[in-house]
């Protein structure tokens, strides 16, 4: 466990912060990679309340127009959604911490030819958990850490509350099976089931129909990480961790590849083949057959477990995933009409409409009224101090000895979940967005799918 020390830093400055104008330091947004910036996004474009009182309502004025924003992405230590197989949930807590020090902290690092410098930062007066996986685990421990920093702390958002108030209202108008579509570690934690549940009780709905897929390696691709996707790979690779023919738990039925539809297109979808042209090893390298995999997944564990209740709510429990919302629908859509010598295939354990469910909207409305409700939004009176916008991303601290890096300069996978809590070692460093951590694509997806977060990237550059 992260020792207290590592918020020190964070005290003093919030102390500070409480003769100032506390208001005018920025909102942290946290997330284990680029995917929190989906929730970012909708912060940023959020118009539910009136800005003249804080009253529901739009006004046609973006609710967070006038707050300056801290994301951090711990690319370096992900994906989270592995940690719990690994059976390292401390070291995951351990991290998520040492994530939130670094928010509430004043110093982050300038990298240059393996060499890092100090860099100042702001410290920020809210943290908004966008993980998924690291709202599940370790929403606890933060709250319990910040509520012992001066003027009581700082307000902690996070996200599966949110997403699973949304899911809970929709099934209220009709009823049907939820599904959490989420990182196999959020799944793992069983943290969306007991929240809908509990809202369920209070709300006297009775037990709901809950089923739960682990997008093992999704995430992961749409992020670019090499063990799951490689850009440059023509042939199948002995260091890829994703769905295979082969693999021991996430393994491609042979008996479902009409059901898959599997893209072909480009290295869409790697094969190995025998001497008599027959497919003997099977890696998906596009997010897209990640997402067919999954949700065919999905309905065939419905189908055997006889759900009686179709499938008519998905929440995307994974920041990532909202990326890939119209391929998600569009698959849907796809399987519901499948067809086999039986008949439609899924439809006794899918709805004709899925609504998907994107936590970051209802996320973006919670850390609104908590910004209010303490006082700490910026107003019309507020005089800023020079300063805007700031994005970070964990990089291997390669002035640690031990470090072990793959090809692409990330920590190899056995390195990642090999080490262990406790050790107080500092295996990241924290540095700003460049093109250097962050690939040309990954701007470009920013660019179109994110267009207010990517207009408040660029000009941090």
């Amino acid at each position: 466990m992260i020792k207290k020390s590592f918020f020190l830093s964070a005290c003093l400055l919030l102390l500070f912060a409480a003769t100032a104008q506390r208001n005018t330091l920025p909102i942290g947004v946290f997330d284990s990679g680029t995917g929190g910036l989906t929730v970012l996004e909708a912060i940023l474009t959020l118009d539910a309340f009136r800005n003249s009182d804080g009253a529901p309502g739009a006004d046609g004025i973006p609710d967070f127009a006038k707050e300056r924003f801290q994301y951090l992405a711990d690319q370096a230590n992900m994906p989270y959604g592995n940690y719990a197989a690994a059976g390292k949930t401390d070291l995951l807590k351990e991290h998520v911490l040492k994530n939130m020090a670094f928010l509430l902290g004043s110093t982050a690092a300038h990298s240059s030819a393996n060499s890092f410098a100090p860099l100042p930062k702001e410290t920020v007066k809210m943290l908004i958990v966008a993980c998924n996986t690291a709202t599940a685990y370790a929403i606890g421990d933060i709250k319990n850490y910040v509520s012992g920093l001066p003027n009581g702390g700082v307000p902690v958002v996070g996200v599966i509350n949110a997403g699973s108030l949304a899911a809970i209202r929709y099934l209220q108008k009709k009823k049907g099976t939820v599904g959490v579509f989420a990182t196999a570690g959020t799944v793992a934690s069983n943290g969306y089931p007991l929240v809908l549940q509990a809202m369920a009780d209070s709300l006297q709905l009775g037990t709901l129909s809950i089923v739960s897929q682990g997008g093992f390696g999704l995430a992961e691709s749409i992020d670019r990480d090499w063990s799951f996707l490689s850009d440059q790979a023509r042939s199948t690779r002995a260091a890829y961790k994703g769905p295979s023919l082969r693999h021991p738990t996430y393994q491609i039925d042979s008996t479902l590849l009409g059901v898959y539809g599997f893209v072909k297109t480009g290295n869409s979808l790697l094969c190995e083949y025998d001497d008599q042209g027959r497919c003997i090893e099977m890696q998906l390298n596009d997010p897209v057959n990640y997402v067919r995999y999954h949700l065919v997944s999905l309905l065939e564990k419905m189908r055997e477990q006889q759900y009686r209740e179709p499938l008519n709510t998905l929440i995307l429990g994974c920041t990532h995933y909202p990326y890939l919302r119209d391929t998600i629908a569009s698959v849907l859509t796809e399987l519901y009409s499948y067809q086999d010598n039986n008949g439609y295939r899924y439809r006794t354990v899918l709805a004709s409409h899925v609504e998907l469910i994107d936590p970051a909207i209802e996320t973006a409305k919670e850390a609104y009224l908590a910004l209010r409700q303490q006082k700490l939004a910026v107003t019309s009176n507020t005089s800023f101090a020079a300063g805007g916008d700031a994005f970070f991303i964990s990089v291997p601290n390669t002035l640690l000895t031990e470090v072990q890096l793959q090809e692409d300069g990330w920590f190899t996978n056995e390195y990642k979940y090999g080490r262990r809590a406790g050790e107080q070692k500092k295996f990241v460093q924290f540095v700003p967005f460049d093109t250097r951590n962050i690939a040309q694509a990954t701007y470009e997806r920013f660019r179109s799918m994110l267009p207010a977060c990517y207009g408040r990237i660029k000009k941090t550059f």
